[in-house]
């Protein structure tokens, strides 16, 4: 079997816990991107201060309604979602049928009105 082109779960963790240098954190977010695996990556791009990786990961978080990765790239830059953010998910998430996520994202932009 092939060697995988990004650590398990507990390569991963020590990588992140050790001093990794940027161009090897972003090749690891890279390898994670490149199969989909984009929750697992941000961790990476924030060590990279791939800040435009991380704006993609939010812009796709929105477009799709994915509330979770919403929230991981929101801490991960240090930005916290927008009301318009949050509205724009949730219109998404209801019209895929994902109904939790569209509620959640709905409370969200109800208290940023506040």
């Amino acid at each position: 079997m092939a060697k995988s082109a990004y650590p398990g779960p507990l390569e991963r963790r020590h990588l992140l816990e050790r001093e990794l240098g940027e161009a090897q954190a972003l090749r690891i977010a890279e390898a994670y991107l490149a199969e989909g695996r984009g929750v697992d990556a941000v961790q990476f791009l924030k060590v990279a201060g791939a800040r435009d990786h991380l704006e993609t990961l939010r812009s796709e978080a929105v477009a799709s309604g994915d509330v979770f990765m919403l929230r991981v790239v929101a801490e991960a830059s240090g930005v916290d979602p927008s009301t318009e953010e949050w509205r724009a998910i949730s219109e998404t998430a209801r019209a895929a049928g994902m109904q939790r996520y569209a509620a959640e994202a709905g409370r969200q932009a109800d208290r940023g009105e506040d």
